[in-house]
Formats: C-alpha cells, sequence, structure tokens
C-alpha cells in the first residue's frame, strides 16, 4: 500500500519570530510532506520568511483563525492533515505519532491535548477558561475532549472534506470539537509539550474577548444542534412563571368564583401561550436538525475513510 499523503497546515499571524523555527521542526519528522503556510494579513516579514523556510506560502485576506481554516481545508487535497499554528508552541515530534494513531486506529480526528511546564507557555486565565469550557462542553453535549482549545491536531481526509467552518475567529476549535462529537466519529487524544513562545512572538489571544466570542459559540452550537432541550428550557421556565403567576388566581376563584386581578391573568395566559411556542419550535427544530444531520454524516461517509496499513 502507497504512504498516504500527507500536509502540514499551519495558519499565522505575524509570526516572523517563529514560523522557521516551526517549519524546521515538522520537515524533519515530515520530510516528505507538504507544508503549507497560510498567512493572515501578517505586517511582519512572516510570508518572506516562510518561503525561505521552504514552505507553501498562501494568503487568506479575511480576518480570523476560522477563515484561515476554512481555507485551507477547501484548497487541500491530502490523505491526512496535521494542523498546527504558526508559533512554535507545539511539539513537532509528537506528530508522527499522532499520524500513527490516526491510522493504526482508523480515526478521523487525533487532538494534541497540551502539557506545559513553563507558566508563560500557558497563561492562568487560559487555564482556568479552557477547564470551564469543557467541562460546559461536557455538561450540554455528552461528552468532551481533555483540551477543546488545542489547535494542534491530525485529521482524516473525510473529516476536513466533510467540515463545514462557520466559524470565523478562535471559536474554530470549539466548532471542530462540537463537529467531530456530534457526528459521532472515532476520536482520540495524544499528550504533547506545549512551549512558550519565542522572543518576538505574541499571543492573539484576547481571554476575556475570545472567551466570551467561545462561549456564545457553544451556545449558539448548542441552539443548532440540540434544539429541542433549548427551547424546551425556555419553555419550561416560561411555563413555571405562568403556573406561580395562576397558582393565587386559581385558589381565589374557587373561593369567590371570579378573577379580580385580570392583568396577572393575562400576563399568565401570555407566559403560557409562549411556552407552548417554544415548546413546539422545538419540535419543529428538531425534525430539521435530524434532516440536517443525517446529510452530513452522508457526506461524511461520501469521503474515502482514514488511511490504513
Amino acid at each position: 500500500m502507497t504512504e498516504p499523503r500527507i500536509a502540514v497546515l499551519l495558519p499565522c499571524y505575524n509570526e516572523e519570530a517563529a514560523i522557521a523555527q516551526t517549519i524546521a521542526g515538522f520537515r524533519a519528522v515530515f520530510p516528505d510532506a507538504a507544508i503549507y503556510v497560510y498567512d493572515n494579513n501578517s505586517r511582519d516579514r512572516t510570508i518572506d520568511v516562510a518561503r525561505e523556510a521552504g514552505a507553501i506560502v498562501r494568503s487568506e485576506r479575511m480576518q480570523g483563525k476560522g477563515n484561515v481554516v476554512r481555507r485551507m481545508f477547501a484548497d487541500i487535497d491530502a490523505d491526512i492533515y496535521v494542523m498546527a499554528d504558526g508559533d512554535a508552541t507545539y511539539d513537532a515530534s509528537a506528530a508522527p505519532a499522532m499520524v500513527e494513531r490516526l491510522t493504526r486506529d482508523g480515526l478521523d480526528m487525533v487532538v494534541g491535548t497540551r502539557v506545559h511546564e513553563a507558566a508563560e507557555a500557558y497563561r492562568r486565565g487560559h487555564v482556568l477558561g479552557n477547564r470551564a469550557m469543557t467541562g460546559l462542553l461536557a455538561h450540554l453535549f455528552g461528552r468532551s475532549f481533555t483540551d477543546i482549545f488545542s489547535g494542534y491536531r491530525a485529521f482524516s481526509r473525510r473529516f476536513v472534506k466533510s467540515f463545514p467552518v462557520l466559524s470565523s475567529g478562535f471559536e474554530i476549535e470549539t466548532e471542530i470539537s462540537v463537529h467531530a462529537l456530534e457526528l459521532k466519529m472515532p476520536v482520540g487524544e495524544a499528550e504533547t509539550r506545549y512551549f512558550a513562545r519565542p522572543e518576538g512572538s505574541a499571543s492573539k489571544l484576547n481571554t476575556y474577548r475570545d472567551g466570551f466570542r467561545i462561549a456564545k459559540t457553544i451556545a449558539v452550537l448548542y441552539r443548532i444542534e440540540r434544539p429541542m432541550l433549548f427551547f424546551g428550557f425556555i419553555a419550561t421556565v416560561f411555563a413555571l412563571m405562568a403556573l406561580i403567576l395562576a397558582f393565587p388566581l386559581a385558589i381565589t376563584y374557587l373561593h369567590t368564583h371570579s378573577v379580580p386581578r385580570f392583568p396577572t391573568a393575562i400576563l399568565a395566559t401570555g407566559l403560557m401561550i409562549l411556552a407552548f411556542l417554544n415548546l413546539f419550535t422545538g419540535l419543529i427544530l428538531d425534525t430539521v436538525v435530524r434532516g440536517r444531520r443525517e446529510m452530513r454524516r452522508l457526506a461524511y461517509l461520501a469521503q474515502p475513510g482514514p488511511f490504513r496499513d
């Protein structure tokens, strides 16, 4: 059997200080792989340095990591894809083991879970945010990954070519994770060292701004993928509010055979109507989502499976 074609994907923005080191690391472990650097409007010499290091350089003008990933997945044809940030923080020597696990076990994705030793490698706010979001994802979708924000992943062709990519920014890793969970893909994890950035390289992730966007993305994906539970919860809240308001009215009516507080009665009726509207919205959208999920599953199965020995 022929060797699988491996493509290394390196999204980057203003990584002049780190991109050459990143390319060299992956070239050492994958000498025959095509290494692609996708620049996202860098204002330094990232493009020139990447070309000098021997990478295939392309550009995506729409700002945001999600936009870069969408372009990479659409443009590049390979059997196995290894994606890592171009900031030299991920251990390239771990990639062969990730690829070997992907092919040996017939997986569609292997996530490189980060193990950091230096405090400057992974800020405390990012650690806490990662744990909180990982726990939230597990609570909402039933299962999760150890490190949902890791940018170091190995993919099969059928994952890449069946993933629609709707996000535009750093929430792309969350969307990738939810996509794998929703289609019940065979996935795995592998621990990998996480290094501090080289001097001259700075993180583009804002703990609070991007954390809010990621939390919003999880909520939106939950509404899209679990409409019955999402709208059912809202319906339950409205129904409880209506019952709380209606209960004393019902007691008064039983004793006096009259309803003295018409505004409260009208409000309770309106809340119950809203409850039923949300309930039926959830039921209708649940049917739509099932159809969409079937189409995504068929698109996923239409692609060749993971490369096996």
